[in-house]
């Protein structure tokens, strides 16, 4: 009797060495700002040539785990900074093709929870950035890209006035696809009045620290995107893009 056998998969020596690495850090045995033994002192202690550290170096550093010092060799370890995760998350989202539907649900369970977050949280400095933000969106009613880009810069400020990173970088990859389609909303439709008075109206409930009402008016806030996006006949269900840069 013959078997049907898949072909054993082989994980490669840098992969499996850089995997090892990755977690001492995360388990705490490594710590952000250690410095590590050179290439050839790491490939002594796990046996491996030193190309292959170089490989295992190098997908480190481009997932933000060893750093080096500009114009120098040594290696530390460092943090992945919430920026590096929240491009391949976004990367991500987009190769698997996530629909604008998708994003809208994730955004409808996020936002109302930062803002009532913020309401709770947010400084002086918070609401100073919020006034500020509103005094642009003002003027810039009838200029759709910047208008767009004011929308965006709320909802950050919003999400930075939670003092909860997990908020901030839960909705990183999300909302740079999900607001930048607005962009598309605003050019088809007049919903600046609409948009400003949604602003107006969370920030008096941040600035009063009234966590209900900031939920509450965030809730129809992005409720009111989803049906700008289908009045100005743009489908949910399509896949989102990468952004542009």
């Amino acid at each position: 009797m013959s078997l049907a056998l898949d072909p054993v998969q082989v994980e490669p020596a840098f992969r499996l060495v850089a995997r090892t690495i990755e977690d001492k850090i995360l388990a705490g045995e490594i710590a952000p700002g250690d410095l590590l033994p050179s290439e050839a002192g790491l490939a002594e202690k796990l046996g491996v040539n030193r190309s292959t550290i170089r490989e295992a170096i190098r997908v480190l550093e481009q997932n933000g785990f060893v750093r080096r010092e500009a114009g120098r060799k040594k290696l530390y370890a460092s943090i992945p900074q919430s920026g590096d995760i929240s491009r391949r998350l976004t990367a991500a989202m987009v190769l698997h093709q996530v629909t604008f539907e998708e994003l809208w649900e994730a955004m409808y369970a996020l936002e109302p929870a930062a803002a009532a977050s913020a309401a709770q949280r947010s400084d002086a400095a918070d609401l100073e950035d919020l006034e500020r933000n509103l005094e642009e969106t003002r003027k810039a009613l009838k200029d759709s890209t910047s208008l767009t880009a004011l929308d965006i810069e709320f909802h950050d400020l919003v999400a930075r006035a939670t003092r909860n990173r997990a908020i901030q970088m839960a909705r990183l990859p999300i909302s740079e696809l999900f607001y930048p389609p607005f962009l598309k909303v605003m050019s088809r439709l007049n919903a600046g009045e609409r948009l400003l008075v949604a602003h107006e109206a969370i920030f008096a409930a941040v600035r009063d620290h009234d966590e209900k009402r900031a939920r509450d008016w965030m809730e129809k806030h992005i409720l009111d995107f989803k049906r700008g996006y289908e009045l100005a006949n743009l489908d949910m269900a399509t896949p989102v893009d990468m952004p542009e840069k």
